[in-house]
């Protein structure tokens, strides 16, 4: 049997890890200075979780979640999406007895099988973040505001966000039964999906990516012009916040995302540079699923951005080498170097130092393909002499350390 990665699961390989620690550690800088702090919920929960946060008669439930049963007959599930454990975990800890608003996010792979496509695998990476209690329009600004600054940091140019209200539980069964009369005398056009999904959540038909619904949707009474008042107050100073700070959006009355939970605000960023599949970040309100999960009835909303397809909009990593290679000429020339090398790393510069025995030749051609910047080059005589010539590879400079001033002299 030929070893190789599972379908739709990669190896993330260097120097591609560069790219992801930029993402990670731009996320966490940019999080951390709104007041968010890193939660960490297990890859693993119940079925039953999902099935509650995410909707019955979603994709991700019907379809693509990895669930099975452990040796106690438990039915489990890897996780498809980070909110629900978000949420379980807030539930469990009572994290909602202290004052709020609590501000998390989580970083890290989530599991659906899908088909494998470009910036879509089976194990993806996602960025998440919530805000819970306290989540007035406001916080979907607050947390809209944040979205944009940090994919302005990475700098990924063409986003455009699109915003949408959704209504609430008062205001959205007038709509969903307008819509529901005006799908029925199309039901036979709609694709399978759309007619078994149509009693139960008929919204997810202007969600829908196949062309012939879409076409058939194009007419489809808009959810915004059905929205209680309160629901449009609510709307009316989410945009009044985001003109203010100088965030740009387009109003999108279609899109409804795929998640039963969502409701209020909802939002994707999305970039022309990827085609069909052309979101990277998508968000929205979830008022009412905490108390849905047998937690307090608090307001929430928040947001996944998916790392693979962020990583597709940046300039590919160039590989860079070590800051100094030690070429040793020689046991004593390495007995001699090694403390140093290890005092240096410790102080967090990359040193590379060859094993003993090569060649000044062999370690040369060790440099250059290392991409390394430095050399310092150590033998007998420079033992003896007790000088240290360090040549820079980029300009071919050399200059001469002593062996005292050689710690000090990468300060």
């Amino acid at each position: 049997m030929k070893l190789q990665a599972i379908r739709g699961m990669k190896d993330l390989l260097p120097p591609d890890d560069r790219l992801w620690r930029r993402v990670e550690e731009l996320a966490r800088q940019t999080f951390m200075a709104f007041g968010f702090a890193e939660l960490r919920p297990p890859l693993v929960e119940h079925t039953s979780l999902f099935a509650r946060a995410v909707g019955q008669t979603t994709d991700i439930v019907e379809k693509e979640m990895y669930t099975f049963q452990d040796r106690g007959g438990e039915s489990i599930s890897l996780r498809p999406e980070a909110t629900a454990g978000v949420l379980r975990a807030y539930i469990e800890h009572k994290i909602y007895a202290s004052p709020g608003p609590h501000k998390f996010f989580t970083i890290g792979p989530m599991f659906r099988y899908d088909r494998p496509q470009k910036g879509r695998l089976r194990q993806f990476h996602q960025l998440n973040c919530e805000i819970l209690d306290e989540a007035g329009p406001e916080g979907d600004a607050e947390l809209l505001v944040m979205l944009t600054q940090f994919l302005a940091k990475l700098e990924l140019g063409n986003i455009t966000i699109l915003l949408n209200s959704l209504g609430c539980a008062s205001c959205r069964p007038a709509y969903r039964q307008k819509l529901l009369n005006f799908l029925l005398p199309q039901k036979d056009g709609l694709c399978p999906d759309c007619q078994r999904r149509m009693e139960l959540n008929p919204l997810r038909a202007l969600d829908c990516k196949v062309e012939r619904c879409q076409t058939l949707t194009l007419n489809a009474p808009e959810l915004p012009d059905s929205v209680c008042p309160e629901c449009a107050a609510h709307f009316a100073k989410v945009r009044e916040l985001l003109d203010l700070a100088g965030v740009s959006y387009k109003l999108e009355p279609r899109l409804v995302r795929g998640l039963d939970y969502y409701q209020r605000t909802t939002f994707e960023a999305v970039c022309g540079e990827l085609g069909a599949q052309s979101a990277v970040a998508g968000g929205g309100r979830y008022d009412g699923l905490l108390s849905l999960l047998g937690g307090p009835d608090q307001q929430g909303i928040g947001f996944a951005m998916g790392m693979e397809r962020l990583i597709m909009l940046m300039p590919p990593a160039q590989e860079v080498g070590p800051r100094l290679m030690v070429a040793a000429l020689g046991e004593a020339a390495y007995t001699v170097m090694f403390p140093l090398v290890m005092r240096l790393r410790e102080r967090g510069l990359t040193v590379e130092m060859p094993p003993a025995g090569k060649s000044l030749k062999a370690l040369m051609r060790k440099a250059d393909k290392i991409k390394a910047a430095q050399v310092a080059i150590v033998g007998e005589a420079e033992l003896a002499s007790g000088q240290i010539p360090l040549k820079d590879l980029g300009s071919g400079q050399q200059r001469l350390l002593t062996l005292n001033d050689f710690c000090r002299a990468f300060a």
